[in-house]
């Protein structure tokens, strides 16, 4: 099992290396009264930064369970800057990941480099394509993949299904780094309970916002009974 000073440094090694929608959760060790859960952001908007949607579903989840949360995000440049409203990318525009990612905190965050690992019981990584473009290569269950061995995860099912999967041959990629991809609907959560790691399909899937909502809060659920606080 990884401490969460291990995992931090094995994130931190891979972040300036580099796509997208699930949501991870890497599960420590630490001692306080309620869990205490570091949220790693990359941005803000799903093309270049944190998936609105899953950061406000983990947020009200974590609330809901009483966690004591701090938000964190690279001081570093974008990949670059993507119109949302066209989905392409803008010209000679520039803009910071830790002050895209303080919209969505409300001002309340904290330059990732002063992450220390051993005041977390876990850490979350929600999905977006600025978890690849910002942060390393590949979306947040792969980012688990890259950095633990044999640990399982899932991003949804493993076929397309007529596109109602349509990031599915994600589940080949963590196999190929080799991890192992369990198939599970968005509203689960997969537990690896040796790695302590925590995943859910969440915008992997095409199907309605609430059915994602109620897949984080499954993940969100499981991870506050590993933290046994």
């Amino acid at each position: 099992m990884f401490t969460v000073r291990a995992l931090a440094s094995r994130v931190n090694h891979h972040l300036l290396k580099s796509q997208v929608a699930s949501l991870g959760l890497l599960h420590t060790t630490a001692s306080c009264n309620g869990a205490k859960v570091a949220v790693v952001l990359s941005g803000c908007g799903v093309y270049d930064g944190t998936e609105i949607h899953e950061a406000s579903a983990v947020l009200v989840h974590l609330s809901r369970g009483g966690a004591e949360v701090q938000m964190f995000a690279p001081d570093v440049n974008q990949m670059h800057v993507i119109d949302h409203s066209k989905g392409q990318p803008a010209e000679k525009e520039t803009r910071n990941v830790l002050a895209e990612s303080a919209r969505i905190a409300r001002g309340n965050i904290s330059d990732l480099a002063k992450l220390n690992a051993s005041n977390h019981d876990a850490v979350i990584f929600p999905g977006g394509f600025g978890a690849a473009k910002n942060l390393l290569c590949c979306i947040s269950p792969v980012l688990a993949a890259k950095v633990l061995k044999n640990v399982e995860v899932t991003v949804g099912h493993e076929d397309e299904e007529g596109g109602k999967w349509p990031y599915a041959g994600t589940a080949q990629a963590i196999t190929a780094l080799g991890a192992k991809h369990a198939v599970k609907e968005v509203t689960e959560a997969h537990v690896d309970q040796k790695n302590k790691v925590v995943t859910s399909p969440a915008f992997m899937c095409e199907t309605k916002l609430h059915l994602i909502f109620d897949g984080i809060g499954a993940m969100v659920k499981d991870v506050l009974k590993l933290s046994g606080k």
